[in-house]
């Protein structure tokens, strides 16, 4: 966890942390029998001087002990490294502020909660700690994804089905509007060409003016 501490001091303010992180996933699930790691790296944004560091099991309440050492300084590696269990190797290194252990050839009786422990010098005392679950299993469970699969071809067909019926629709009200557009021009034109044979008025028959009657005179 990020511990943060600002305080007033004659010279000004104090800005203090230190962070134990054991990834984004902090569990893991091993066949017996096979080597895992169990991850933790520190993060401090005012450094680190004699940064103390230890791994911890959970047997029932109890903690034990894993490992244990002393990183200086920023760059320096770790120093007074004990080993307090067989089957364990540090594998950390300061360059990635990585202090992670290796479990060579797991049991049933490793499986449990790992504590990742850190102590700051710059900090005054102050503790930081991340938690790692180790799991052990016979053999690794393979999930089934066909019912998933089969759920989503289902929906995405029914999906399909639906934009294309629309589609389809669409396309149908496209063609009776255009259709009935036609009708009313055939109409309109029939129309006018009623009105011309019948010699009705505004229609393109010509039409001769009645002639006058010339005067004769007595």
């Amino acid at each position: 966890m990020l511990s943060l501490m600002l305080g007033g001091s004659p010279g000004g303010w104090s800005v203090q942390g230190l962070e134990m992180l054991v990834g984004k996933i902090p569990f893991m699930e091993a066949v017996n029998g096979s080597t895992v790691t169990l991850p933790c790296t520190y993060a401090s944004c005012i450094g680190i001087e004699k940064l103390y560091f230890n791994w911890q099991y959970n047997d029932n309440g109890t903690m034990q002990k894993v490992c244990e050492a002393m990183i200086p300084a920023d760059g320096m590696e770790a120093q007074k490294l004990t080993v307090f269990r067989e089957r364990v190797e540090f594998v950390g290194t300061s360059k990635t502020r990585n202090v992670s252990i290796l479990l060579w050839n797991i049991t049933f009786d490793d499986a449990g909660q790992y504590t990742c422990f850190g102590r700051n010098h710059k900090e005054k005392g102050r503790n930081h700690s991340a938690i790692f679950t180790l799991i052990v299993v016979d053999e690794l469970t393979v999930i089934d994804n066909t019912v998933t699969i089969i759920i989503a071809s289902a929906v995405g067909g029914g999906i399909a089905l639906l934009m294309g019926f629309m589609l389809i629709k669409n396309f149908t009200i496209y063609v009776l509007a255009k259709i009935e557009e036609k009708n009313k021009e055939c109409l309109v034109s029939s129309s006018g060409i009623d009105n011309t044979e019948n010699g009705l008025s505004g229609s393109k028959a010509d039409s001769k003016p009645t002639p006058k009657k010339k005067l004769t005179s007595a």
